[in-house]
This record gives structure tokens, C-alpha cells and sequence, in this order.
């Protein structure tokens, strides 16, 4: 028993799949944060335009 913990103890890959996940789940929220924040500029240019049209 001893030896199967010690077996599971080196063993890294778990580890590695779990940091590449938590990676790419960072790099998600900061992509949507940086879409919202341009739509919300861009939202708010085009609607200045309009309202300048009327």
C-alpha cells in the first residue's frame, strides 16, 4: 500500500492537466471581460451616433 502512495506521489500529469485547466479558465475570464468591455464601448459610440442622427 505504502508503495502505490509513493507511486501516486511522483506522478505529475494530474497535477499538469489541473494547472493547464486553471491556465486557459484565466485566459477565458479575461477574454470575456475584455469583449464586454469593448462591446460596451462600442455600444455606447454607436448610440451616440444615432442619437446624433436624430
Amino acid at each position: 500500500m505504502l508503495s502505490i502512495f509513493r507511486r501516486l506521489m511522483k506522478n505529475d500529469s494530474g497535477a499538469t492537466a489541473i494547472e493547464y485547466t486553471l491556465i486557459a479558465s484565466l485566459i477565458a475570464v479575461a477574454a470575456i471581460t475584455a469583449m464586454r468591455a469593448v462591446g460596451t464601448g462600442l455600444n455606447n459610440t454607436l448610440n451616440g451616433a444615432v442619437n446624433s442622427l436624430n
